[in-house]
């Protein structure tokens, strides 16, 4: 590439942000009478591609607990090898009861935005989103003022490129307990919710999310399914968000920088050390 400083031209190497296709297939019904099928292609950032599937399939409400998720692989049967690690089949339990009509929508979901994928936005709201718990937990004001901070000194991949998404989960106490990159940010998060599937985490009702970017409906509902009670983002909520967080009975926070941030909905969570709750 061509470097450009004020008037000065120079060639220089960088480091980019991969981007690859990921198909998502699904395997299920009884033994004897197994059927696959394909249900998304997303743009992601190679890696944790298990985790991104069982994720999707979670927040898309394919499957509802880890006991439905029989395992995940890559495809064998890919006709180009090299493509072999770009196409996962996850197959479901046999007493998987999964949501037929669901599969037989061919989703595509770029790296930018998930719900434009969706057939309709009708679609989206109609997703089960449980509401979540009216009590705890309850974290410290100054907690959330430390999380940018500490979710960056772990984004090896950002430091390399400046490219890319993070999800991470917090205990209350601020500990970090998983954090996952991508070119996408709904993928990011897939993958935080697809590792604590499958580690057998959820829900995830003592638990902080951050989110690099801005706070969209999307990001909301995957955490609600989930079980995440607070969800702090880098940037700004939309006003779909802000409203979806009441209803769910979540804690939203938007703009935390610079020891900074604005709670959209349900402040009680959030505890001044000097005041109470906010």
């Amino acid at each position: 590439m061509h470097r450009l400083q004020g008037t000065t031209v120079a060639e220089a190497s960088d480091v980019l942000a991969a981007e690859e296709p990921l198909e998502i297939r699904v395997g299920y019904g009884p033994a004897a009478e197994r059927q696959h099928r394909t249900l998304s292609i997303t743009m992601r950032t190679p890696g944790h591609d298990f985790e991104l599937a069982a994720g999707f399939l979670f927040t898309e409400g394919i499957i509802r607990s880890r006991q439905e998720l029989q395992g995940i692989l890559y495809c064998p049967d890919v006709e180009k090898e090299e493509e072999r690690e770009n196409v996962v089949r996850a197959e479901l339990a046999p007493s998987a009861l999964p949501d037929l009509p669901r599969l037989e929508r061919h989703f595509y979901t770029s790296s930018s935005c998930g719900v434009c994928g969706k057939t309709s936005i009708e679609a989206v709201h109609a997703a089960a989103c449980p509401v979540l718990p009216g009590s705890g937990p309850h974290v410290a004001a100054g907690i959330i003022h430390q999380l940018p901070e500490r979710q960056r000194e772990a984004q090896a991949l950002f430091e390399q490129t400046g490219g890319l998404h993070a999800a991470a989960l917090f205990s209350p106490e601020g500990e970090l307990l998983l954090l996952r990159e991508d070119v996408g940010r709904h993928n990011a998060l897939d993958k935080v919710i697809g590792a604590a599937l499958l580690q057998e985490m959820l829900p995830l009702h003592s638990s902080v999310l951050l989110v690099s970017g801005r706070a969209s409906f999307e990001l909301v509902q995957k955490a609600a399914i989930a079980g995440i009670p607070v969800l702090a983002a880098v940037g700004a909520p939309s006003s779909l968000a802000v409203s979806a967080a009441r209803d769910f009975g979540m804690t939203l926070c938007g703009f935390v920088r610079q020891n900074r941030y604005n709670v959209y909905s349900h402040p009680w969570r959030i505890v001044n050390e000097t005041d109470g709750n906010v």
